[in-house]
């Protein structure tokens, strides 16, 4: 892993589709964006964050997440998450997550990853698929 410098940002965007919606997750649900939908973004605004950082056969794995989902965003809208590296301690990496709809910031928060050796991490996986 190369020195990932405080401050880099990484952002993904996508439109609300069907699949998003929390009704998805259960009918009584409303037919907004759910919380998992936009956590996903901003993990993978995150992702997008550091990968110009990570040296061949690195990846990384979110450790954890902790936001506010702060406003409902219909279907067929756009959304725009977008991740801030603010704390490197050693492969471990902090953000800091936004997102945003068309009309204004739908949801904020902190995130934590870690970075690892993609090969290490799936034989771990293999070993415990045995068991």
């Amino acid at each position: 892993m190369k020195p990932i410098p405080i401050g880099t940002t990484g952002t993904y965007a996508r439109t609300v589709a069907p699949t998003d919606l929390a009704s998805q997750l259960d009918a009584s649900l409303a037919a907004v964006m759910s919380t998992p939908a936009m956590v996903a973004m901003m993990e993978l605004a995150a992702m997008d964050a550091i990968r110009p950082f990570l040296d061949a056969g690195e990846s990384s794995v979110g450790m954890s997440i902790e936001v506010h989902h702060s406003a409902a965003t219909p279907p067929g809208h756009r959304v725009r998450a977008k991740a801030e590296v603010t704390k490197v301690e050693g492969r471990r990496l902090d953000f800091s997550v936004r997102a945003f709809d068309e009309v204004e910031q739908v949801g904020s928060g902190t995130h934590r990853r870690a970075v690892l050796d993609a090969a290490k991490f799936n034989d771990r996986i293999k070993a415990k698929r045995k068991n």
